[in-house]
């Protein structure tokens, strides 16, 4: 299931205690998921498991960005549910190097 996000929306996963909101969001509609299935606009209590291969888990304070860097997300509260647009699992973003100081 497609859906629109733009930054500041908050998303909870339907399969683990994972909850996120969007930093930056593409101009389309996209398949987001968390533990292989799709998050959900409102908290939820969770139910089942997430599915094999989406199950290494979220980190606190970290963000998930796709390879085109098009979407990124802030998980503000970790859970057993990997990140994902449809089947391609979100990559943990490193952090961005500050300027140098003279």
């Amino acid at each position: 299931m497609t859906m629109d996000v733009k930054p500041g929306t908050r998303l909870y996963s339907a399969v683990c205690t994972t909850e996120a909101v969007v930093v930056r969001a593409p101009s389309e509609p996209v398949d987001l998921r968390c533990g292989g299935r799709t998050v959900e606009p409102a908290s939820g209590p969770p139910v089942g498991e997430p599915e094999g291969g989406f199950d290494e888990g979220t980190l606190l304070g970290k963000r998930y960005s796709d390879v085109a860097q098009s979407l990124e997300l802030l998980c503000t509260k970790a859970g057993k549910g990997s990140l994902s647009i449809g089947q391609e699992l979100l990559q943990l973003s490193g952090a961005k190097p500050l300027p140098a100081s003279d």
